[in-house]
Protein backbone atom coordinates (compact mmCIF):
# COMPACT_ATOMS: atom_id res chain seq x y z
CA UNK A 1 0.00 0.00 0.00
CA UNK A 2 2.73 2.17 0.66
CA UNK A 3 4.24 1.87 -2.82
CA UNK A 4 0.80 2.89 -4.08
CA UNK A 5 0.63 5.71 -2.51
CA UNK A 6 4.38 6.93 -3.05
CA UNK A 7 3.83 6.18 -7.14
CA UNK A 8 0.48 7.99 -6.93
CA UNK A 9 2.22 11.00 -5.27
CA UNK A 10 5.76 11.11 -6.87
CA UNK A 11 3.60 11.12 -10.30
CA UNK A 12 1.58 13.84 -9.63
CA UNK A 13 4.24 16.08 -8.13
CA UNK A 14 6.40 15.17 -11.57
CA UNK A 15 3.51 16.67 -13.79
CA UNK A 16 2.09 19.68 -11.38
CA UNK A 17 1.18 21.39 -14.77
CA UNK A 18 -1.20 18.87 -15.88
CA UNK A 19 -2.92 17.36 -12.92
CA UNK A 20 -3.15 21.30 -11.50
CA UNK A 21 -5.62 21.36 -14.76
CA UNK A 22 -7.64 18.59 -13.78
CA UNK A 23 -8.03 19.99 -10.09
CA UNK A 24 -9.01 23.48 -11.57
CA UNK A 25 -11.64 21.57 -13.77
CA UNK A 26 -12.72 19.67 -10.62
CA UNK A 27 -13.47 23.02 -8.55
CA UNK A 28 -14.47 24.84 -11.07
CA UNK A 29 -17.29 22.06 -10.98
CA UNK A 30 -17.18 22.08 -7.52
CA UNK A 31 -18.19 25.98 -7.50
CA UNK A 32 -20.99 25.50 -9.67
CA UNK A 33 -22.79 22.41 -7.83
CA UNK A 34 -22.13 24.55 -4.61
CA UNK A 35 -23.73 27.60 -6.67
CA UNK A 36 -26.63 25.83 -7.31
CA UNK A 37 -27.60 24.08 -3.80
CA UNK A 38 -27.09 27.29 -2.23
CA UNK A 39 -29.35 28.53 -4.94
CA UNK A 40 -31.83 25.86 -4.46
CA UNK A 41 -31.75 26.38 -0.95
CA UNK A 42 -31.57 30.09 -1.16
CA UNK A 43 -35.02 30.35 -2.93
CA UNK A 44 -36.90 27.38 -0.97
CA UNK A 45 -36.07 29.75 2.41
CA UNK A 46 -37.13 33.07 1.02
CA UNK A 47 -40.11 30.84 0.04
CA UNK A 48 -41.10 29.12 2.89
CA UNK A 49 -38.87 30.76 5.92
CA UNK A 50 -42.23 32.36 8.07
CA UNK A 51 -44.49 28.77 7.60
CA UNK A 52 -41.09 26.90 8.84
CA UNK A 53 -40.82 28.76 11.36
CA UNK A 54 -44.21 29.44 13.05
CA UNK A 55 -44.70 28.22 16.56
CA UNK A 56 -47.36 25.87 15.87
CA UNK A 57 -47.74 22.49 14.24
CA UNK A 58 -50.73 22.66 11.91
CA UNK A 59 -52.37 25.46 9.10
CA UNK A 60 -55.94 25.58 8.55
CA UNK A 61 -56.88 26.62 5.27
CA UNK A 62 -60.91 27.52 3.64
CA UNK A 63 -61.84 24.47 2.27
CA UNK A 64 -61.16 23.75 -2.10
CA UNK A 65 -58.81 26.37 -1.80
CA UNK A 66 -55.88 23.64 -2.65
CA UNK A 67 -53.80 25.09 0.45
CA UNK A 68 -53.66 28.31 -1.39
CA UNK A 69 -53.13 31.03 1.43
CA UNK A 70 -53.82 33.56 -1.10
CA UNK A 71 -57.09 32.33 -1.91
CA UNK A 72 -58.12 30.77 1.65
CA UNK A 73 -60.43 32.91 3.95
CA UNK A 74 -61.13 32.08 7.59
CA UNK A 75 -63.24 34.18 9.62
CA UNK A 76 -62.92 34.83 13.21
CA UNK A 77 -66.41 32.39 14.04
CA UNK A 78 -64.96 29.55 12.61
CA UNK A 79 -61.35 30.32 14.80
CA UNK A 80 -63.69 30.01 17.78
CA UNK A 81 -65.02 27.05 16.68
CA UNK A 82 -60.99 25.33 15.98
CA UNK A 83 -60.41 26.81 19.94
CA UNK A 84 -63.42 24.19 21.22
CA UNK A 85 -61.81 21.56 19.16
CA UNK A 86 -60.29 18.76 22.28
CA UNK A 87 -56.38 18.39 21.91
CA UNK A 88 -55.92 22.00 20.72
CA UNK A 89 -54.30 24.21 23.09
CA UNK A 90 -54.10 27.96 20.78
CA UNK A 91 -55.39 29.42 17.91
CA UNK A 92 -54.11 32.34 15.81
CA UNK A 93 -55.45 34.25 13.06
CA UNK A 94 -52.87 34.62 9.78
CA UNK A 95 -53.31 37.61 7.48
CA UNK A 96 -50.98 37.89 4.37
CA UNK A 97 -51.17 40.98 1.91
CA UNK A 98 -48.11 43.03 0.61
CA UNK A 99 -46.90 46.67 0.86
CA UNK A 100 -43.80 49.31 0.37
CA UNK A 101 -42.00 50.51 3.15
CA UNK A 102 -40.25 54.21 2.44
CA UNK A 103 -36.88 54.43 3.12
CA UNK A 104 -36.67 57.51 5.31
CA UNK A 105 -33.73 58.88 3.74
CA UNK A 106 -34.65 58.50 0.20
CA UNK A 107 -34.05 55.74 -2.53
CA UNK A 108 -36.25 53.22 -3.68
CA UNK A 109 -39.34 51.58 -1.97
CA UNK A 110 -38.59 48.45 -0.41
CA UNK A 111 -41.18 45.30 -1.10
CA UNK A 112 -42.48 43.56 2.05
CA UNK A 113 -44.88 41.25 2.82
CA UNK A 114 -47.23 42.70 5.12
CA UNK A 115 -48.51 39.82 7.71
CA UNK A 116 -50.91 39.92 10.48
CA UNK A 117 -50.82 38.18 13.56
CA UNK A 118 -52.65 38.00 16.97
CA UNK A 119 -50.42 39.05 20.20
CA UNK A 120 -49.48 35.87 21.89
CA UNK A 121 -51.42 33.55 19.68
CA UNK A 122 -49.41 30.97 17.31
CA UNK A 123 -47.95 33.27 14.36
CA UNK A 124 -46.37 35.75 16.03
CA UNK A 125 -42.65 35.77 15.78
CA UNK A 126 -40.41 35.48 18.85
CA UNK A 127 -38.24 38.44 18.97
CA UNK A 128 -34.59 38.51 19.77
CA UNK A 129 -34.65 42.34 20.50
CA UNK A 130 -37.31 44.87 21.44
CA UNK A 131 -40.50 43.10 22.91
CA UNK A 132 -43.98 40.93 21.49
CA UNK A 133 -46.89 43.06 20.34
CA UNK A 134 -48.93 43.89 23.05
CA UNK A 135 -52.59 43.87 21.34
CA UNK A 136 -54.34 43.14 18.47
CA UNK A 137 -55.39 47.17 17.92
CA UNK A 138 -51.69 49.44 17.56
CA UNK A 139 -49.35 51.22 15.10
CA UNK A 140 -46.92 48.60 16.70
CA UNK A 141 -45.01 46.21 14.65
CA UNK A 142 -42.31 43.87 14.46
CA UNK A 143 -39.87 43.34 11.66
CA UNK A 144 -37.29 40.49 10.54
CA UNK A 145 -33.59 40.64 9.55
CA UNK A 146 -34.58 41.36 5.88
CA UNK A 147 -36.19 44.62 7.10
CA UNK A 148 -33.39 45.56 9.32
CA UNK A 149 -30.57 45.06 6.71
CA UNK A 150 -32.17 46.84 4.25
CA UNK A 151 -33.32 49.65 5.89
CA UNK A 152 -31.55 49.57 8.98
CA UNK A 153 -34.10 49.99 11.89
CA UNK A 154 -34.28 48.99 15.37
CA UNK A 155 -36.41 49.34 18.36
CA UNK A 156 -38.35 52.34 18.30
CA UNK A 157 -37.50 53.69 15.23
CA UNK A 158 -40.54 54.72 12.83
CA UNK A 159 -41.21 53.01 9.94
CA UNK A 160 -43.62 54.13 6.88
CA UNK A 161 -46.03 52.00 4.78
CA UNK A 162 -47.15 52.52 1.53
CA UNK A 163 -50.46 51.29 0.36
CA UNK A 164 -52.21 51.49 -2.65
CA UNK A 165 -55.80 51.27 -3.09
CA UNK A 166 -57.03 51.71 -6.16
CA UNK A 167 -55.50 54.68 -7.76
CA UNK A 168 -54.29 56.37 -4.05
CA UNK A 169 -51.47 55.80 -2.89
CA UNK A 170 -51.79 56.05 1.53
CA UNK A 171 -49.05 56.23 4.21
CA UNK A 172 -49.25 54.77 7.73
CA UNK A 173 -46.18 55.34 9.92
CA UNK A 174 -45.51 52.34 12.57
CA UNK A 175 -43.62 51.96 15.84
CA UNK A 176 -40.76 49.13 15.67
CA UNK A 177 -41.78 47.18 19.02
CA UNK A 178 -39.28 44.28 18.02
CA UNK A 179 -36.96 42.44 16.32
CA UNK A 180 -37.00 38.90 15.02
CA UNK A 181 -34.68 36.40 12.64
CA UNK A 182 -35.38 36.21 9.06
CA UNK A 183 -38.81 35.31 7.92
CA UNK A 184 -39.26 36.06 4.95
CA UNK A 185 -42.60 35.10 2.82
CA UNK A 186 -42.67 35.63 -1.08
CA UNK A 187 -39.16 36.36 -1.36
CA UNK A 188 -39.86 39.34 0.42
CA UNK A 189 -38.88 40.73 3.87
CA UNK A 190 -41.73 40.70 6.82
CA UNK A 191 -43.62 43.16 8.45
CA UNK A 192 -45.69 41.70 11.48
CA UNK A 193 -48.69 44.18 12.76
CA UNK A 194 -51.39 43.02 15.00
CA UNK A 195 -54.16 41.91 13.36
CA UNK A 196 -56.46 44.33 13.29
CA UNK A 197 -54.50 46.54 12.26
CA UNK A 198 -53.26 44.50 9.42
CA UNK A 199 -57.04 44.30 8.90
CA UNK A 200 -57.38 48.15 8.98
CA UNK A 201 -54.35 49.38 6.79
CA UNK A 202 -54.01 46.25 3.78
CA UNK A 203 -55.11 47.44 0.57
CA UNK A 204 -58.04 45.48 0.34
CA UNK A 205 -59.15 45.23 4.11
CA UNK A 206 -61.58 47.14 6.62
CA UNK A 207 -64.36 44.93 6.81
CA UNK A 208 -66.91 47.71 8.06
CA UNK A 209 -68.26 46.20 10.92
CA UNK A 210 -68.32 42.93 10.24
CA UNK A 211 -66.77 39.79 10.71
CA UNK A 212 -62.82 39.59 11.05
CA UNK A 213 -61.87 37.71 7.92
CA UNK A 214 -57.62 36.12 8.11
CA UNK A 215 -56.39 33.97 5.02
CA UNK A 216 -55.18 30.98 7.34
CA UNK A 217 -55.05 29.92 10.98
CA UNK A 218 -52.38 28.70 12.66
CA UNK A 219 -52.57 25.89 15.28
CA UNK A 220 -50.56 24.44 18.59
CA UNK A 221 -51.67 21.12 19.96
CA UNK A 222 -51.43 19.61 23.44
CA UNK A 223 -49.37 17.10 22.02
CA UNK A 224 -47.38 17.67 18.73
CA UNK A 225 -46.69 14.23 18.38
CA UNK A 226 -50.33 14.22 17.56
CA UNK A 227 -51.03 15.73 13.90
CA UNK A 228 -52.25 13.36 11.90
CA UNK A 229 -55.06 12.36 14.51
CA UNK A 230 -55.61 16.07 14.79
CA UNK A 231 -55.70 16.92 11.15
CA UNK A 232 -58.62 14.04 10.79
CA UNK A 233 -60.55 15.54 14.23
CA UNK A 234 -60.28 19.31 13.26
CA UNK A 235 -61.80 18.10 9.80
CA UNK A 236 -64.28 15.94 11.19
CA UNK A 237 -65.64 18.45 13.64
CA UNK A 238 -65.23 22.06 11.31
CA UNK A 239 -67.40 22.48 8.67
CA UNK A 240 -65.33 23.96 5.08
CA UNK A 241 -61.41 23.62 6.69
CA UNK A 242 -58.59 21.93 4.94
CA UNK A 243 -55.98 21.08 7.34
CA UNK A 244 -51.83 20.97 6.77
CA UNK A 245 -48.59 20.58 8.66
CA UNK A 246 -45.83 23.13 7.57
CA UNK A 247 -44.07 21.02 5.29
CA UNK A 248 -47.33 20.07 3.81
CA UNK A 249 -48.12 24.02 3.73
CA UNK A 250 -45.13 25.36 1.97
CA UNK A 251 -44.22 22.61 -0.42
CA UNK A 252 -48.12 23.55 -1.93
CA UNK A 253 -47.08 27.41 -2.15
CA UNK A 254 -46.85 28.51 -5.78
CA UNK A 255 -44.09 27.69 -8.22
CA UNK A 256 -42.31 25.60 -5.04
CA UNK A 257 -42.15 22.19 -6.30
CA UNK A 258 -41.66 22.88 -9.95
CA UNK A 259 -38.43 25.45 -8.79
CA UNK A 260 -37.10 22.66 -6.72
CA UNK A 261 -37.61 20.36 -8.86
CA UNK A 262 -35.88 22.17 -11.67
CA UNK A 263 -32.78 23.30 -9.76
CA UNK A 264 -32.14 19.18 -8.71
CA UNK A 265 -32.57 18.51 -12.27
CA UNK A 266 -29.52 20.90 -12.86
CA UNK A 267 -27.57 19.68 -10.06
CA UNK A 268 -27.73 15.90 -11.10
CA UNK A 269 -26.70 17.24 -14.35
CA UNK A 270 -23.65 18.65 -13.50
CA UNK A 271 -22.86 15.81 -11.48
CA UNK A 272 -23.64 13.98 -14.38
CA UNK A 273 -21.13 16.10 -16.27
CA UNK A 274 -18.43 16.60 -13.26
CA UNK A 275 -18.02 12.57 -13.65
CA UNK A 276 -17.78 12.05 -17.27
CA UNK A 277 -15.36 14.99 -17.28
CA UNK A 278 -13.26 14.14 -15.11
CA UNK A 279 -13.33 10.59 -15.71
CA UNK A 280 -12.06 11.54 -19.71
CA UNK A 281 -9.58 13.46 -17.81
CA UNK A 282 -8.09 10.29 -16.07
CA UNK A 283 -8.88 7.92 -19.49
CA UNK A 284 -6.40 10.40 -21.45
CA UNK A 285 -3.87 10.06 -18.63
CA UNK A 286 -3.98 5.67 -19.03
CA UNK A 287 -3.77 6.17 -22.96
CA UNK A 288 -0.68 8.11 -22.12
CA UNK A 289 1.37 5.78 -20.13
CA UNK A 290 0.35 2.33 -21.26
CA UNK A 291 4.16 2.03 -21.93
CA UNK A 292 5.21 2.94 -18.42
CA UNK A 293 2.55 0.68 -16.79
CA UNK A 294 3.36 -2.49 -18.88
CA UNK A 295 7.06 -1.85 -17.85
CA UNK A 296 6.27 -1.95 -14.27
CA UNK A 297 3.98 -5.25 -14.47
CA UNK A 298 6.93 -6.38 -16.42
CA UNK A 299 9.64 -6.50 -13.65
CA UNK A 300 6.92 -7.18 -10.83
CA UNK A 301 4.29 -4.67 -9.88
CA UNK A 302 0.89 -6.35 -9.12
CA UNK A 303 -2.38 -5.29 -10.22
CA UNK A 304 -3.56 -4.65 -7.15
CA UNK A 305 -0.70 -1.97 -6.66
CA UNK A 306 -1.54 -0.54 -10.05
CA UNK A 307 -5.30 -0.06 -9.23
CA UNK A 308 -4.47 1.26 -5.89
CA UNK A 309 -1.91 4.13 -7.15
CA UNK A 310 -4.24 4.93 -9.88
CA UNK A 311 -7.18 5.52 -7.17
CA UNK A 312 -4.95 7.56 -5.03
CA UNK A 313 -3.58 9.30 -7.25
CA UNK A 314 -7.82 10.15 -8.25
CA UNK A 315 -9.10 10.71 -4.79
CA UNK A 316 -5.35 13.29 -4.28
CA UNK A 317 -6.33 15.31 -7.13
CA UNK A 318 -10.37 15.08 -7.06
CA UNK A 319 -10.10 16.29 -2.98
CA UNK A 320 -8.24 18.87 -4.24
CA UNK A 321 -10.17 20.35 -6.54
CA UNK A 322 -12.83 20.24 -4.01
CA UNK A 323 -10.96 22.02 -1.51
CA UNK A 324 -10.61 24.70 -3.81
CA UNK A 325 -14.13 25.19 -5.21
CA UNK A 326 -15.54 24.95 -1.65
CA UNK A 327 -13.18 27.94 -0.63
CA UNK A 328 -13.97 29.93 -3.81
CA UNK A 329 -17.60 29.15 -2.82
CA UNK A 330 -17.92 30.09 0.66
CA UNK A 331 -16.43 33.16 -0.21
CA UNK A 332 -18.63 33.90 -2.41
CA UNK A 333 -21.23 33.37 -1.30
CA UNK A 334 -20.20 35.39 2.38
CA UNK A 335 -20.69 38.44 0.22
CA UNK A 336 -23.53 37.85 -1.67
CA UNK A 337 -25.80 41.33 -1.08
CA UNK A 338 -28.33 40.38 1.16
CA UNK A 339 -31.23 40.89 -1.82
CA UNK A 340 -29.74 37.55 -3.55
CA UNK A 341 -31.22 34.50 -2.26
CA UNK A 342 -28.02 32.45 -1.63
CA UNK A 343 -28.24 30.14 1.16
CA UNK A 344 -25.08 27.57 1.57
CA UNK A 345 -26.37 25.30 4.94
CA UNK A 346 -24.00 23.61 6.70
CA UNK A 347 -25.79 20.20 6.28
CA UNK A 348 -26.07 21.56 2.05
CA UNK A 349 -23.23 22.00 1.79
CA UNK A 350 -21.61 18.61 3.56
CA UNK A 351 -24.25 16.97 1.45
CA UNK A 352 -22.94 18.22 -2.32
CA UNK A 353 -18.84 18.31 -1.20
CA UNK A 354 -19.22 14.13 -0.18
CA UNK A 355 -21.14 13.39 -3.62
CA UNK A 356 -18.44 15.66 -5.39
CA UNK A 357 -15.71 13.76 -3.53
CA UNK A 358 -17.34 10.71 -5.09
CA UNK A 359 -17.58 11.66 -8.38
CA UNK A 360 -13.41 11.40 -9.05
CA UNK A 361 -13.64 7.40 -7.89
CA UNK A 362 -16.85 7.34 -10.00
CA UNK A 363 -15.43 9.04 -13.57
CA UNK A 364 -12.38 7.63 -13.15
CA UNK A 365 -13.08 3.82 -12.45
CA UNK A 366 -13.30 3.45 -16.36
CA UNK A 367 -9.66 4.76 -16.45
CA UNK A 368 -8.46 1.98 -13.66
CA UNK A 369 -9.98 -0.93 -15.33
CA UNK A 370 -8.13 -0.13 -18.14
CA UNK A 371 -5.02 -0.11 -16.58
CA UNK A 372 -6.01 -3.57 -14.97
CA UNK A 373 -6.18 -5.08 -18.57
CA UNK A 374 -2.57 -4.08 -19.80
CA UNK A 375 -0.43 -6.87 -20.82
CA UNK A 376 3.38 -6.22 -20.00
CA UNK A 377 4.63 -7.20 -23.89
CA UNK A 378 1.78 -6.08 -25.81
CA UNK A 379 2.07 -2.65 -24.04
CA UNK A 380 5.95 -2.71 -24.64
CA UNK A 381 5.46 -3.58 -28.36
CA UNK A 382 6.87 -7.65 -27.81
CA UNK A 383 3.76 -9.48 -28.34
Amino acid sequence: MSMAFYLAFKEVWRNKGRFALIAAVVALITVLVLFIAALAEGLASANREYIEKLNGELLVFQANTQLSTAASRIGRSRVGELRRVEGVEAVGQVGFSTAKLVPPNGGDDVNVAFIGVEPGMPGEPEVFAGRQLERSRGNNVIVDEGVIARLGVQVGDLIRLKITRGTKEEFYDLTVVGLTDRRQYFFQPAVFAPIVTWDNIRADGGQSGGELISNIAVIKLRDPGDIEQMKRRIEAEVKEVEVADKKTAWEALPGYAAQQSTLSTQQFFTFFIGVLVVGGFFQIQTLQKVAQIGMLKAIGLSNWTVGLTAFAQIIMVNALGVAIGAAITLALTANFPVTVPIVLTGFTALAAVLALLAIGPIGGIVSVVALLRIEPLRALGMA
